[in-house]
């Protein structure tokens, strides 16, 4: 197997999927070129670009497009038609133009467009590709819609959809905290304030019990005209609140502004809990998250894993390679962990854990073999030369009385032997000596 250097799309820390179809319309060339260079590039979709309403037609019959940008006066096009062909294909649309006024905002409002951008001069190109940006990111999130009334929940449902977003519904207080224990991405509720089983104040009120702000916002809605009733939402733990009828572009900025700053808590707390090079856990966060299970919580095996003579790795192809190799065996270590939950990290410059959650030390030991088996295949490709290298393991099944730095530092001894006789191999209880105990060696 050949593993090459991955670069990852990413927008406030979230991946993207590549290769979305844009289509682009505009009858400047220069600004078209330049759009669809920085689109291509920063966002990774693939960019269709026509100057026409006539070739936007066609494109449109040849294909499907997730978002389109358009101007809003083309050649054959000069009032604004172009919107109407855009609506009647179902593609959620972007509007940028220089010149924006109360009729204009009026006219782009009523035609259900995504959003608009007024052309700023060197600005506008940053402004489009931010644009763009935020709305393929969306679809990384989950909205839940609340309202026991379905005329105004499909009008949510309608808005946000629009805007790229994977919308919920639920028609109840209870039926939403139901969905919410189900599915934990979740990452944002709306929800109207009178409903028959329970009111919005004490959904969200619920909600807090188990979710705080950092991990899922809510907004309030109420077309009541008591004018404290957004303070109540508020005191009992939501992000934000809006008064019915609410004017749509307002309500699309606050959720937006939400969704940003729960994008950015995610990023921040990515940043704080995962290594810098390999996205792995980092050392601090592994350790931290595993003295939390406690004592009673440890079912399963550690397993500490060291890359065979990195150094050298190191030293004769240098520090690029070196990095190369570090994320190859991070991106196999982690797809054999992701179905089963186990929990990999980097705790070191070459040195990495394993938590095998629920695995006993048979399966671990098979479990580790068939990792060092799968790293020893690799050809790593660099920018000098093809590597290949190898693992030394060691791995233990944690035991109910000890502590988690007594399971480590049995496994850290077990990973020693390994190293010491010949690398490239598994130690455990289960192929060392009766007369070796590494755990009650860790104990004393």
């Amino acid at each position: 197997m050949t593993v090459g250097r991955e670069n990852l799309l990413s927008i406030n820390g979230l991946r993207l999927r590549q290769g979305e179809r844009i289509l682009l319309v505009e009858d400047s060339v220069a600004l078209s070129t330049l759009l669809t260079q920085r689109l291509e590039e920063e966002t990774g979709a693939i960019v269709t670009r026509c100057g026409s309403l006539t070739q936007a037609r066609r494109n449109i019959a040849e294909g499907t497009f997730l978002l389109a940008l358009t101007g809003l006066n083309l050649p054959d096009a000069p009032d604004g038609e172009i919107l109407d062909l855009l609506l009647e294909a179902s593609i959620p649309t972007i509007v940028f133009t220089a010149t924006f006024d109360a009729d204009t905002r009026e006219r782009c409002t009523r035609k259900e467009i995504v959003d608009y951008i007024v052309k700023d001069g060197a600005k506008t190109v940053d402004k489009v590709v931010h644009t763009v940006g935020r709305i393929l990111a969306n679809s990384a999130h989950k909205i839940l819609v609340v309202d026991d009334a379905r005329s105004a929940r499909s009008e949510l449902v309608e808005i946000l959809s629009r805007q790229n977003f994977h919308v919920l519904e639920a028609r109840s207080g209870r039926q939403a905290l139901e969905i919410l224990t189900a599915d934990k991405t979740i990452d944002l509720v709306i929800t109207d304030h009178h409903m028959a089983d329970m009111d919005g104040y004490e959904l969200t009120r619920r909600i807090r019990q188990t979710r705080n702000s950092e991990q899922l916002r809510i907004i309030g809605i109420s077309s009541s005209s008591d004018r404290l009733l957004s303070a109540s939402f508020l005191k009992a733990g939501a992000s934000d609140f809006i008064y019915r009828p609410f004017v749509h572009e307002e309500l699309k900025c606050r959720i937006d502004n939400n969704v940003e700053t729960l994008a950015q808590l995610n990023h921040l707390r990515q940043l704080a809990e995962q290594d810098y090079l390999t996205s792995l856990a980092n050392r601090r966060h592994f350790f931290a998250t595993m003295r939390q299970r406690g004592r009673a919580a440890m079912q399963g095996s550690i397993a500490l894993l060291d890359i065979d003579h990195f150094k050298t790795v190191n030293d004769t192809y240098g520090h690029d390679a070196g990095d190369a190799v570090l994320q190859a065996i991070s991106t196999a270590m982690a797809d054999m962990c992701a179905t089963a939950k186990h929990m990999p990290a980097r705790i070191g410059g070459e040195e990495f854990a394993i938590y095998l959650n629920q695995l006993d030390a048979f399966q671990a030991h098979s479990f580790c073999e068939e990792l060092r088996r799968r790293i020893g295949e690799l050809v790593i490709e660099t920018g000098s030369r093809p590597i290949s290298v190898t693992l030394s393991i060691g791995v233990v099944e944690f035991e109910p009385d000890e502590t988690f730095e007594n399971q480590l530092n049995a496994a850290d001894q077990l990973l020693y032997l390994a190293k010491a006789n010949g690398r490239n191999r598994v130690y455990s209880t289960l192929t060392i000596p009766e007369a070796i105990n590494p755990i009650a060696s860790a104990s004393g």
